[in-house]
């Protein structure tokens, strides 16, 4: 449903549209109002144009044609002229595929939506459905810049309830819906009126959700309870409970019921991404998130996003992003990176990422570097950007812009030769020679290394023994307590397959850095990101 890019105003486009209503030529007329109502969808004198077009045209719902392609404005306009002509499902229909394809304009804030007497002429399952549409558009919570555009739909709900009170399947979707918009007390009303007017699975998932919302978390488990009683196959409510018990720190009876779940489905990807999500908070062992990774990138296909992964990563030393190195970088000798290999670090590098396994995919826009410039773009990072982050960044602290710079230009070795298998592969052999060298590009080296392990199952052995093995070199050093030594620490924690002693070792560096440089390095960098 792509939008059209023309610049014009609502007012210009309907100055050219009244020419050519003038002109008789209603396919350019119909053109530019629909590309008004884009710029402006309740301007009135849009509405008026299109009126006037329809009777111009005889109602001809062809000026405005449907399809894979269609135009947001036309999807729009067509809309409007079905509910005038008596079809107001239909009308709801496309503009609530319009509020999917832009949630944050008002396409429904006009008066034949909110007309009290609307619901009178839909059927109540169908204004269910049109409901749970935009429901599907919205996330729950809405961001507060949701919440005005879709108020009108909330306003259709009421007005069908005054209509319909007691239709179970539209008072748990309007219940939904009142819950994304903030009526918590609302959804709670709707939803449990629905499961009395008729107890089904999705009713006392509605009444769980609203119970949650409100913060009523032993009668939000107990609906949800309810639904698993009444369809005991529905696997996303046991991930639901689980998340609802998790959220109130009773992890073990959280997994209990996500064990439960894999027991009926090995592979059900909402349990197997709780799973993984609830055990690593249990444990913290990152072997948790990295069998999650496995499970995503052999299962490309699975029916919506999770967030599990970038969840448990975020803010996390080097799961998440990078640490700061606590000393001014000092740069090697070596030739100067060209123009080009540095505008491509610029837009790609920063301080943090989803996952490794995201870094990974994002540095891919250095795959076509060549490795004299990447080891250039190491020996002398660029200036940072001049972009937001990027002005914040140089302008207080040049060192983490350039350790993020090195970071990235090791993420871009990971990408050279491909081709070559990695026990032999120039990428392993310069990256080894990095990590096991002297200076702070060290551990940027061994991110990469650990990123390939994360991303590629047979190079783990490999990784973790390199990363094992420094750590033993530098907990063995008088550089045990430094800020270094700390994030080479931070590094092996989030090493696939690290011997446990290893990773003793590091949660030892790291217990004994509490409070130290580190940390107050860490809290300036966790500022850094709140205003970048």
């Amino acid at each position: 449903m792509p939008e059209d890019d023309a610049a014009l105003s609502a007012e210009e486009e309907l100055a050219l549209a009244r020419l050519a209503l003038g002109e008789g030529d209603l396919r350019h007329a119909a053109d530019h109002i629909a590309a008004a109502l884009v710029r402006s969808p309740t301007l009135p004198e849009a509405h008026e144009a299109l009126a006037r077009l329809n009777a111009a045209s005889g109602g001809d719902l062809d000026l405005f044609p449907l399809g894979q392609q269609a135009f947001v404005g036309a999807v729009v306009a067509r809309a409007h002229l079905l509910a005038a002509a008596g079809r107001p499902a239909e009308g709801l229909d496309l503009l609530a595929a319009a509020t999917g394809y832009a949630p944050a304009a008002p396409w429904a804030a006009v008066p034949w939506v909110t007309a009290a007497d609307l619901p009178e002429r839909l059927d109540p399952e169908r204004t269910a459905r049109i409901l749970m549409q935009v429901c599907a558009a919205a996330p729950d919570p809405a961001p507060r810049r949701l919440r005005e555009p879709l108020e009108p739909y909330l306003t259709l709900a009421r007005n069908a309830i005054t209509v319909h009170p007691a239709h179970p399947l539209l008072l748990g979707a309007a219940s939904a819906l009142a819950r994304r918009l903030g009526e918590v007390t609302v959804a709670v009303t709707w939803a449990t009126r629905g499961v009395r007017a008729e107890p089904t699975k999705l009713g006392e998932v509605w009444l769980g959700y609203a119970y949650r919302s409100a913060g009523r978390t032993t009668e939000a488990l107990a609906a949800l309870e309810r639904a698993v009683a009444l369809d005991p196959d529905d696997l996303a409510v046991y991930a639901d409970i689980a998340g609802t018990l998790a959220d109130h720190g009773r992890l073990d009876a959280a997994l209990g019921w996500i064990d439960r779940a894999l027991a009926k489905d090995p592979a059900f990807d909402c349990a197997v991404h709780t799973a993984h999500r609830l055990r690593f908070q249990r444990d913290g062992d990152v072997d948790h998130l990295v069998a999650l990774a496995d499970f995503v990138r052999e299962h490309p296909d699975d029916t919506h996003e999770h967030g599990d992964l970038a969840e448990c990563c975020r803010g996390r030393p080097w799961l998440g992003q990078v640490t700061p190195a606590g000393d001014e970088l000092a740069s090697p000798d070596g030739p100067a990176p060209s123009a080009a290999a540095v505008r491509r670090l610029q837009h790609l590098a920063h301080p943090a990422w989803a996952h490794p396994p995201a870094a990974y995919d994002a540095a891919v826009g250095l795959a076509t570097v060549d490795l004299t410039d990447l080891l250039a773009l190491l020996a002398y990072p660029p200036e940072a950007p001049a972009t937001a982050l990027g002005r914040v960044l140089g302008g207080q602290d040049p060192a983490l812009w350039k350790r993020c710079a090195q970071v990235w230009a090791c993420l871009g070795l990971l990408h050279h030769r491909t081709d070559e298998p990695w026990e032999s592969s120039t990428r392993r052999r310069v990256l080894r020679e990095l990590a096991t060298g002297p200076g702070p590009a060290a551990d940027a080296a061994l991110f990469a290394l650990v990123t390939a392990a994360w991303v590629d199952p047979a190079t783990r052995a490999d990784v973790a023994a390199v990363v094992a093995g420094r750590l033993t070199e530098v907990a063995s050093s008088a550089a045990r307590r430094t800020p270094v030594a700390v994030s080479l620490a931070y590094l092996a924690r989030a090493t696939p397959a690290l011997d446990p002693a290893a990773r003793a070792t590091a949660d030892t560096l790291i217990a004994g850095a509490a409070g130290g440089p580190l940390r107050r390095l860490w809290r300036r960098l966790t500022a850094v990101f709140r205003r970048g």
